[in-house]
């Protein structure tokens, strides 16, 4: 199988709980940051993950009006992070704003649809009737790519829609699953193997790795997968 990073979610509502799961994980092991555990743990700890030499996605989803993000940007910038999303339902000009803050300091990759909405619940959000996710998933892809963005987010099932309008750029997917794991609040899992087929670069893992009774042998077992 082609080799895709494989990025552990660190899901937790406290710094400490997310360093013991650290401690199981590899040295230099990629992993995620969201808005939970960077409201409870704080910049510092962040900076300290990357000081250690661990990649980190700083997934906060920015949406907010152009100068916000970018200044946004540009602080998370500073602590030496990898990548940084932000919501493609935004609009262009808010994208076009992150792309120029983040320069050559962290990728900025584009949420399109959130892996937890079914076609019912994100009709609820636009407000009129959605014929197909994918349709929805497809315009916001390429207008994120148009305004210049380093990568793109999606579920598995959105990979053959996404995955040609990246040309190239990252494919982050999230709701990564082994056969038989529980899907937990993902509405859109896949297998290693299925996203890596369809285009993934990036893999994210959060409970299958975070909550289980060995995190550093279950990371292990994902990356075997991914190796196989």
């Amino acid at each position: 199988m082609d080799m895709a990073e494989l990025i552990v979610a660190l899901d937790h509502t406290e710094a400490a709980a997310a360093v013991a799961c650290l401690d199981a994980l590899p040295d230099g092991a990629a992993v995620k940051v969201g808005s939970v555990l960077m409201t409870a743990a704080g910049p510092g700890f962040v900076r300290g993950l990357t000081a250690a030499g661990h990649p980190v996605f700083l997934d906060l989803k920015w949406h907010d009006i152009p100068n916000t993000v970018a200044g946004a940007i540009r602080s998370a910038a500073e602590l030496g992070l990898d990548m940084v999303t932000v919501h493609a339902l935004g609009g262009r000009a808010m994208l076009e704003a992150a792309v120029e803050a983040a320069g050559d300091a962290v990728r900025v990759v584009a949420v399109t649809v959130l892996t937890s909405h079914d076609l019912a619940s994100f009709e609820a959000v636009l407000g009129r009737p959605v014929d197909d996710l994918r349709l929805e998933v497809s315009r916001l892809a390429g207008m994120a790519v148009g305004a210049g963005v380093h990568g793109l987010v999606c579920s598995a099932a959105e990979l053959p829609v996404v995955a040609p309008i990246a040309a190239g750029r990252r494919v982050v997917v999230p709701g990564i699953r082994r056969s038989g794991d529980a899907p937990g609040d993902q509405q859109r899992t896949a297998t290693p193997a299925e996203a890596v087929r369809g285009g993934a670069t990036h893999l994210v893992v959060g409970r299958p790795i975070t909550a289980a009774a060995d995190p550093g042998a279950a990371w292990q077992a994902f990356r075997d997968l991914l190796e196989g």
